[in-house]
């Protein structure tokens, strides 16, 4: 593991020590890990959007759902 020094003013290490209290965090690394990781899953997500977005119709949700509705029991 990599070790990194980040300055911080106080009112910035302020937030960060309340969010390891009260967030349930074992240590200041261990939040901005976490922060780090989720700015990661959101960067997934986005390029996973933008991709689908992209991309070509394949088909649409029609024909799935009259499937569907034929399978549901008449009352």
């Amino acid at each position: 593991m990599t070790t990194m020094n980040v300055s911080l003013p106080d009112e910035l290490k302020t937030f960060v020590d309340t969010q390891v209290n009260n967030g349930g965090y074992g240590s200041t690394s261990e939040y901005v890990r976490d922060l780090i990781r989720r700015a990661q899953d959101r960067e997934r997500l986005r390029s996973a959007l933008l991709e689908g977005a992209s991309s070509p119709i394949a088909a649409t949700a029609d024909g799935y759902l009259d499937t569907l509705r034929a399978r549901i029991p008449s009352s």
